[in-house]
């Protein structure tokens, strides 16, 4: 990767060094989330009052939706501070609803299938970041099959199909897949666009981060249910 150099109002990092930012805040979200469920395994009686309580839980998941759209939406209005406060927030709060789902397979499973997550996304990455296509068009098709795939997954709720289940798990891997590269192509072109200050820096790369986050996390648990064991 060239390492080409951004100059703006005393603003000047090199591509290279704000991609390795955006990877490096991911990945503390990544720690953040784990070390949340760890804990949360380590407090039962706090565990079953958060999965006993379906009021407490919703209002969770709630929060967790609530900073998502608010980091994504205002991320460049408000300070860097503040961005990564509700980063680490929405990790931690992850962390916590996951749990539900870690509890339900064995722990090795749940290691396996994250090493398969870490090595696939990496690959991925990687191809986003190199290659000279534009992934634009891919990362259109990934945004309308992420639609249908949250349709489907709605609409069987109801229908409770397990055919419909593998279908979606299939069609939502191949669009995180697309979603990996596209997103981290979109850090490139970022980058090349310039940054009026190294305020908007740190702000853009914790956007990029949570980005990415999403991306990993959401197919981890895609993966989970193809190579996941269930505890007996």
């Amino acid at each position: 990767m060239d390492p080409k150099v951004v100059s703006g109002s005393g603003a000047q990092i090199s591509e290279s060094n704000f991609i390795s930012k955006v990877y490096l805040w991911m990945s503390f979200g990544l720690f953040l989330s784990g070390a949340a469920s760890f804990w949360l395994v380590a407090q039962p009686d706090l565990l079953k009052v958060i999965f006993t309580n379906s009021l407490l839980f919703i209002g969770i998941i709630v929060a967790e939706f609530a900073l998502v759209i608010w980091l994504s939406a205002a991320a460049v209005k408000m300070s860097s501070g503040l961005a990564t406060g509700l980063f680490c927030a929405y990790s931690f709060l992850n962390g916590i609803t996951l749990t539900s789902v870690l509890l339900v397979y064995t722990g090795v499973s749940v290691l396996s299938t994250f090493a398969i997550t870490a090595t696939t996304f990496l690959f991925f990455s990687v191809y986003g970041a190199t290659t000279k296509k534009d992934l634009t068009s891919i990362g259109g098709l990934a945004m309308m099959g992420l639609i249908g795939v949250i349709i489907a997954s709605v609409v069987n709720i109801f229908l409770k199909s397990p055919m419909l289940v593998w279908i979606t798990t299939f069609v939502g891997i191949a669009v995180f897949l697309g979603l990996i590269a596209y997103d981290t192509q979109k850090l490139k072109a970022l980058h090349a666009m310039g940054f009026e200050s190294e305020e908007m820096q740190k702000k853009l790369s914790i956007l990029g981060a949570l980005t990415l986050y999403l991306d990993f996390i959401n197919l981890f648990l895609l993966l989970l249910r193809l190579f996941g064991r269930r505890r007996d």
